[in-house]
């Protein structure tokens, strides 16, 4: 059954057998390792940059001449 739904939730039985807060201790794991930085940690500068990337995408179209 590896692979399937039902060999997921055997294994997910098996593994809180042993220790009940098997998946706890997994997800603890992980938000310790995030280091989030850039916009998530600093709301002004994501829309600092929000606003020159507004500004940037409504500049009209630049034509060139081919005129000598």
């Amino acid at each position: 059954m590896a692979g399937t739904k039902a060999g997921g939730k055997l294994a997910a039985q098996k593994n809180l057998a042993k220790d009940p807060m098997f998946y706890a201790k997994i997800g603890a794991k992980g938000g310790r390792n995030g280091h989030t930085g850039g916009f998530a940690a600093n709301p002004e500068l994501a829309r600092k940059a929000g606003a020159i990337g507004g500004r940037i995408s409504r500049r009209k179209k630049t034509t060139t001449s081919t005129e000598v």
